[in-house]
């Protein structure tokens, strides 16, 4: 009998039986009720009336963000209009936007995922949680308050931005918990800082999620406003939402809902499974999935497997934090360069802080790279030069380009109430003097 009211206990061969009978769900619906689906899955040679095993997943045809984007303005739609409850929408940096649909069967299985968050996080109906997330189109807003309210704590539903509204809840509604992007954690984290405030609020912990991070963006915003914890959540719009996955108090990794989706880790460039605990890209199936379901459809977002068992004792299977993206990729002299692989020389280095930005420009007819990073609050700009240079040179092993390091005074680079963009790439404009 599990502890938990939302979480549930389940063993390794009860997930597979779950998984199994999830995959052959999810094939003959989406065989019967999208057109899309069908045309691929028969080219693959599936039959609606066989029995698959996980084994013959690899067998099955990926989908990608093309298919949503090409069916739009409702992709791989599997049911009638009539069942569709609800949309929401990604961001989309380009092109239309990716819109997906809900019936009510979706938005029950939502809740419930996350709900299992919160219980993760050791929350409890007394907590009172600040959202400060977009609402909208979005999933994350109505995602967090829908969890809120089936877990049965109290919802604060600010949304992002308004500083003022947030800080005055903070103190006169004395929120418990916070929900947000790690961007905007730190930015509410430094306006507290700065106001004296932190003896003045009462949160315990911040559930954060959107972006990636560093640890020393992290390590800022838990300081700053005094919490006790903060847990990583993963999720997409195309999967649901946020409330994919949570971290626990172990702090080793996110534990995901191995009985909603399979996840399968992928080589980018080969689609090939890696071995587990090599990182790749993460491609999901859902099992119970019925508006727009999804047949290993490829995330792009980059983590790894972590097979053995948590120390919380909690049965579900892990993954790492996301890394990065496949696609955040980008070509720097020739080499294949990450954000995360700039963000993991910087957190070496004791005198910078949180704060980096990339910034790719042309010069003379050749590519340069510039990356910006914040000196620490209480370092003074006489180090500046050496700790460029050795931050220069330190990237320069790990990266095997040469890249020029420029060390801002804190509260420099620009704060978003969302995701930070670490990369400005102006090489296709007019060449830099």
């Amino acid at each position: 009998m599990s502890a938990y009211r939302f979480l549930p206990d389940l063993s390794a061969e009860a997930i597979a039986d779950i998984q199994a009978s999830g995959l052959n769900w999810t094939c003959r619906h989406a065989f019967a009720g999208s057109p899309v689906y069908r045309e691929r899955l028969a080219e693959a040679g599936y039959e609606p009336g066989q029995n698959l095993t996980l084994d013959d997943l690899t067998s099955l045809p990926l989908t990608s963000v093309e298919d949503l984007r090409q069916g739009y303005p409702l992709p791989l739609l599997s049911v009638p209009e009539t069942e569709v409850v609800r949309i929401h929408a990604s961001s989309g940096t380009t092109g239309k936007r990716k819109i997906l649909a809900y019936t009510q069967r979706d938005i029950d299985t939502w809740k419930e995922m996350f709900a299992r968050c919160y219980e993760l996080a050791g929350l409890t109906t007394l907590d009172r949680v600040q959202i400060a997330v977009g609402y909208g189109l979005w999933t994350a807003g109505a995602g967090f308050q829908l969890g809120c309210e089936h877990f049965g704590a109290m919802a604060l539903p600010v949304g992002p931005g308004n500083m003022e509204i947030h800080l005055q809840l903070l103190e006169d509604m004395g929120s418990t918990c916070l929900c947000s992007t790690a961007s905007m954690a730190l930015l509410l984290a430094e306006e507290v800082h700065k106001r004296d405030l932190r003896k003045r609020v009462k949160l315990k912990k911040v559930i954060f999620g959107a972006e990636t991070h560093t640890d020393k963006m992290r390590r800022r915003f838990e300081k700053w406003l005094g919490i006790e914890e903060s847990f990583d959540i993963t999720g997409m719009t195309e999967l649901y939402g946020p409330g994919a996955g949570l971290e626990c108090t172990a702090h080793q990794g996110i534990h995901y809902w191995a009985d909603k989706f399979i996840l399968e880790v992928l080589d980018p460039v080969t689609l090939t499974p890696v071995a587990p605990g090599e990182v790749g890209e993460m491609v999901v199936t859902s099992l119970c999935k019925e508006a727009a379901p999804l047949i290993r459809y490829r995330t792009r977002d980059l983590t790894r497997q972590l097979p053995e068992p948590c120390p919380c004792g909690l049965s579900m299977p892990r993954h790492d934090r996301i890394l990065g993206r496949s696609d955040d990729m980008f070509v720097f002299r020739g080499v294949n360069i990450y954000p995360g692989q700039i963000a993991s020389v910087l957190e070496h280095f004791k005198d910078v802080d949180s704060e980096f930005q990339i910034r790719l420009l042309r010069r003379d007819g050749r590519d340069q790279m510039v990356v910006k990073v914040e000196r620490k609050p209480g370092t003074g700009p006489e180090l500046d030069q050496n700790l460029s240079e050795a931050i220069s040179i330190e990237m320069r092993k790990h990266l095997f380009v040469r890249g020029w390091v420029e060390i801002m005074a804190p509260g420099t680079l620009p704060r978003t109430f969302g995701k930070t963009k670490r990369v400005v790439d102006d090489r296709n404009g007019i060449e830099e003097e």
